[in-house]
């Protein structure tokens, strides 16, 4: 008797470990796609996973601004229905929700939404299974891809440590402020080449190795300054250095837009304004160790009644370096190690 209890409790065991497993496997999200097939005319298609039953199966509706063209249309697919409605907006839907409503109880299945407009422009979103409504995003503008590509090129810029420290040793082997200036414009220029290039996607360069590059650079500039070098080419022509590398960074800064991605209507406004975020960034970085570097003199003359020159600050500059070169170095091997973990 003990032992059919066991086997009968087995095979219940086994039969509601089968159906949790049935459940999970058939856990797939609603999909919604929203598609604008002329100006303000909407083709909305739902596919509806297996795991929702057919009874409680959800609607889909567009704004109070949108009308029904048609009534709705049903039909199946291998793992799913779908169903698919057409919609007249009187005004674009950009803004607005749209509502999932399930006639019986929220089954808790997540909610993904691809949104295609005549533009060109498109849209991904996943929604959280409590959410029975999803935003429209706004469509892409000028204005609004100004802002966003101008805040990313700064952020990044700010946030991106190897590149700061690339020009803090720009500056060092520049000397003066004209050769800073002339060094740190021919780094631009040659950045902006290859990000526009490597953006539009007519150069592709493997990320890993480009960002290997980058902190061997810095190494590169460490040894010159600890060498001191004047009569070098590093030092006699700066801006040849700068430049030669700041090509290689421009690739950097693409794999940002790469990972961010651009937007479909606005590509020269995403581009034009990322670099410039990036070059109001290193300004606003340049001008900053500028200021620290006066606050330091002036604390030395008011404290210690000593001017701290550049000339007087010269003994720091190699231990500096050192300092500069080995933390670049290793990030180099940092990121030779990604190749074969990546």
């Amino acid at each position: 008797m003990k032992r059919a209890m066991l086997q009968i409790a087995f095979v219940l065991a086994l039969g509601a470990a089968a159906s949790s497993s049935a459940r999970a496997h058939e856990s797939r999200p609603l999909y919604i796609e929203v598609t604008e097939k002329a100006p303000l005319q909407f083709l909305v298609r739902w596919k509806i996973p297996p795991s929702v039953d057919v009874r409680n199966a959800p609607e889909i509706s567009m704004a109070e601004g949108c009308i029904s063209n048609t009534a709705r249309a049903s039909g199946s697919a291998s793992r799913g229905s779908v169903r698919r409605q057409t919609y007249r907006c009187s005004t674009d839907p950009a803004g607005t929700a749209l509502q999932i409503r399930y006639p019986l109880f929220n089954p808790s299945v997540s909610t993904l939404v691809r949104i295609s407009r005549q533009s060109g422009e498109k849209h991904s979103l996943l929604a959280s299974p409590e959410q029975t409504e999803v935003i429209i995003p706004e469509t892409e503008s000028f204005g609004s891809v100004a802002h966003d590509y101008l805040s990313l090129g700064i952020r990044h810029i700010l946030e991106g440590y190897d590149h700061l420290l690339f020009l803090v040793c720009l500056m060092l082997i520049a000397g003066t402020w004209r050769r800073i200036l002339i060094t740190i414009t021919g780094f631009t220029i040659a950045h902006s080449m290859t990000l526009a290039l490597s953006a539009l996607g007519l150069v592709r360069v493997p990320v890993p190795a480009v960002e290997a590059a980058i902190a061997l650079s810095i190494v590169f500039l460490a040894v010159e300054i600890v060498r001191g070098d004047k009569n070098s080419l590093t030092y006699r022509y700066p801006i040849a250095v700068s430049s030669s590398f700041g090509l290689l960074h421009g690739f950097g800064f693409a794999a940002v837009l790469g990972e961010t991605g651009l937007p479909q209507t606005e590509i020269p406004t995403a581009l034009l304004f990322f670099n410039l975020g990036v070059e109001l960034g290193q300004i606003l970085f340049v001008l900053g160790v500028i200021g620290v570097y006066q606050l330091v003199r002036l604390a030395g003359r008011t404290l210690a009644n000593r001017d701290l020159s550049i000339d007087a600050l010269r003994p720091l500059q190699a231990p500096s370096a050192y300092a500069v070169g080995i933390l670049a170095s290793f990030w180099m091997i940092q990121r030779v190690a990604a190749f074969w973990t990546s």
